[in-house]
């Protein structure tokens, strides 16, 4: 069981008790291993990306790889953040995480997520001006800019997450302590407090529901004007090499905001398909993101055999 303090402004929650994703207990081995398998997956193939685009001359230095380069590195951490609790609470261990953890998780999957989801609308504008507007591309996007977008990005997401956060637990919490989900979010939160929490789902709301969905429609809008100057290009090579490079961010585009925008934008809702649902953003989405980028991207695939055939020209000098 958790816990509680008796103050002089009444009993207040020290920890939370994370009762996970529903299950038959027949398969929490197997549960486990799955998702502890994803972890680990998730960490060396975002490391791998990482690690490429480092070494390689021709993708650390154009702004696309950039991005991927920082999308990786925020897949690691978001990874991180939820899914060892997913899996830990498949073991007999204790479910508890203290007050100040579950403020933590809040705070980082928030900063985190959102820091990504402008990722994904930097990247569309990206493939918007690579396609749409070759002659320009060098000025509108060149390392200096990038870099400043990426930071605007990450500035975005860690006052995204401080105001949600802050929100969230300003709140008094006096039991009952039991979030029936898989971590410690908004809405599976505020369902504990002990007090009115209309203008909490209103912000979440807006903040994440609604700058989530604009920013899928600005994506959704950079694809519709690719796919279109796509159709323009004369070569089937040059149609086929667009296709993939935009096909594969379109996919990861999907798989994160859809089911971001179901669950936020009805910030009242109790549906059991809700944790479901989020697994898809928190849990699948970065262990795909490896994949679809590598074995659907040519060039990084290239720079791969680059390096490996690299190091094994210097293991047989050696």
């Amino acid at each position: 069981m958790g816990e509680t303090k008796n103050t002089s402004l009444g009993t207040v929650v020290t920890d939370f008790i994370l009762l996970g994703l529903p299950h038959p207990p027949s398969l929490r081995t197997l549960l486990f291993l799955v998702f502890f398998n994803i972890y680990i997956l998730t960490q060396l193939g975002n490391l791998l990306i990482l690690l490429t685009v480092w070494a390689d001359p021709k993708l650390h230095a154009r702004p696309m790889y950039i991005l991927l380069a920082v999308l990786s590195f925020l897949d690691m951490w978001l990874s991180s953040v939820i899914v060892p609790r997913v899996f830990l609470n498949f073991t007999p261990t204790s479910k508890a995480i203290p007050f100040g953890g579950c403020v933590a998780q809040l705070y980082f999957f928030h900063f985190l997520g959102s820091t990504q989801c402008f990722l994904y609308t930097l990247m569309a504008y990206d493939r918007y001006l690579a396609i749409c507007q070759p002659l320009r591309y060098p000025v509108f996007m060149n390392g200096r800019l990038c870099t400043i977008l990426v930071a605007g990005a990450w500035v975005a997401g860690s006052i995204h997450g401080s105001i949600q956060a802050t929100l969230t637990f300003r709140l008094p919490y006096c039991g009952p302590n039991q979030v029936d989900y898989f971590i410690c979010d908004i809405p599976a939160v505020l369902r504990l407090a002990c007090a009115d929490t209309t203008i909490n789902e209103l912000v979440t709301f807006v903040d994440i529901g609604v700058v989530a969905a604009s920013c899928f429609m600005l994506i959704l809008l950079s694809y519709a004007n690719i796919v279109h100057a796509i159709l323009k290009i004369r070569t089937a090579d040059g149609r086929r090499r667009a296709f993939s490079t935009c096909g594969s961010h379109l996919t990861v585009v999907t798989v994160y905001y859809v089911p971001c925008i179901f669950i936020y934008l009805r910030p009242g809702s109790k549906s059991p398909l809700d944790g479901a649902v989020a697994v898809f953003y928190t849990v699948v989405t970065p262990f795909l993101n490896p994949l679809i980028y590598t074995l659907r991207n040519q060039e990084v695939k290239s720079a791969l055999k680059r390096i490996t055939a690299g190091r094994g020209a210097t293991s047989e000098n050696k």
